[in-house]
C-alpha cells in the first residue's frame, strides 16, 4: 500500500508579505507556504514582479474569504518615467519611443491627475493575466501576437501627484479591483504629451489592511527558524479581512440553523448587503449576506479551530 503523502500543516489566518522586487506573486506564494508548510494557501491579488508592496495570503480557512480582499480597493505608490515609452508600458519593457519632457508645472500635471479620477476605460495590456479564450494574454505577447481586447470600468477614487522633479512623477493612487497602474501611467503620460511609463510600483494598502502591518520575508524566514509557533503569531485573525463589515451577533439557537445552512431572522441585523457572523462567545462564524425578506443567509462558513 502507498504510503499517504503529507499535505501539510493546517494553518488558518492571513499574513500580510511586504512582497520583495523581482518576484511573481505565486513564486512569493509558493516560498512562504513552504516556509509554514502549510497545507493550503492563497494570495487575494496579483502584483508584477517588478512592484513591491502589500500581498495578502491566506492560510486554510481563510482562503474562504478570498475572494473579497479581490474585490475590495487597493492604493499604490507609483513612479512614472516620462518621456520614455515602452513596449509592457513598465520599465521591463522594450523602448520604443523617447520624446521631449516639457517644463510642465505642477497645475498642469495635477489638471491631467484629475482627467483620470472617476470611473474610466482601461483595455487590459497585451503583458497581463487576463485570459482570453483560456490562454493568459502575456503568453500570447510573448509569441509576438496583438489581439483585440474589451475595455473594462475600473474607478480611480483618487490619485494625488507627491512628487515631480526633471521627467519623473510620483503620484499616490487609490482605485477599484482590476485597474492597470501601468496603462494608467502610460495613458497619463501621453496625456502630457510626452509619453511615459511606470519605473517602480508599491502597493500600500489592500481593502482594510496596509502596509504598515506587512513583514518581510526574511522576518518569515527568521520565525520560521524559531519554530511554528513564531510563524502563526505573525498571522491576523480571518475575520481582519472584514473590519469595515457590520457584525451579526447570533444567539445559540441561530447559530445552530446558521451552520446547518438555513437563513435565520436576527432581531436589530442590517436590511441589506453583506455582514460577518458571529458566535455568542464572539468567535467568527464566517460570513452572510441579507435577503429580501430580512433574514441572515450563511455564505461562506469559517471551521472553529
Amino acid at each position: 500500500m502507498a504510503r499517504r503523502r503529507n499535505r501539510g500543516r493546517n494553518v488558518n489566518g492571513i499574513l500580510l508579505l511586504d512582497k520583495p522586487l523581482g518576484v511573481t506573486s505565486n513564486a512569493a506564494l509558493q516560498q512562504v507556504k513552504r516556509l509554514y508548510r502549510a497545507a493550503k494557501a492563497g494570495h487575494t491579488g496579483n502584483l508584477d514582479p517588478l512592484a513591491t508592496g502589500l500581498l495578502p495570503i491566506c492560510f486554510g480557512e481563510a482562503t474562504k474569504i478570498s475572494s473579497f480582499l479581490l474585490d475590495s480597493d487597493k492604493r499604490y505608490v507609483g513612479t512614472i518615467k516620462l518621456g520614455v515609452i515602452t513596449r509592457t508600458a513598465d520599465a521591463e519593457g522594450e523602448v520604443l519611443e523617447t520624446r521631449p519632457v516639457g517644463d510642465y508645472s505642477e497645475a498642469q500635471i495635477r489638471e491631467v491627475l484629475d482627467r483620470f479620477t472617476g470611473e474610466i476605460e482601461q483595455v487590459p495590456p497585451m503583458h497581463s493575466a487576463v485570459k482570453v479564450n483560456g490562454t493568459p494574454l502575456y503568453k500570447l505577447a510573448h509569441k509576438g501576437l496583438e489581439i483585440e481586447r474589451k475595455p473594462r470600468t475600473v474607478t480611480i477614487h483618487s490619485i494625488e501627484l507627491l512628487r515631480h522633479e526633471g521627467d519623473e512623477l510620483e503620484i499616490e493612487i487609490h482605485c477599484s479591483k482590476g485597474t492597470y497602474v501601468r496603462t494608467l501611467a502610460e495613458e497619463i503620460g501621453e496625456a502630457l504629451g510626452c509619453g511615459g511609463h511606470l519605473s517602480a510600483l508599491r502597493r500600500t494598502a489592500s481593502g482594510p489592511f496596509t502596509l504598515d502591518e506587512a513583514v518581510t520575508m526574511a522576518q518569515i524566514e527568521a520565525a520560521a527558524e524559531e519554530g511554528n509557533a513564531a510563524l502563526d503569531a505573525l498571522l491576523l485573525p480571518i475575520e481582519r479581512a472584514l473590519d469595515d463589515w457590520p457584525a451579526v451577533n447570533l444567539t445559540d439557537n441561530s447559530a445552530y440553523y446558521v451552520q446547518q445552512g438555513q437563513p435565520v431572522l436576527v432581531p436589530q441585523a442590517p436590511t441589506s448587503g453583506w455582514v460577518r457572523l458571529h458566535r455568542p462567545d464572539g468567535g467568527f462564524l464566517g460570513v452572510g449576506h441579507i435577503l429580501d425578506d430580512g433574514r441572515v443567509a450563511p455564505k461562506r462558513l469559517i471551521k472553529a479551530g
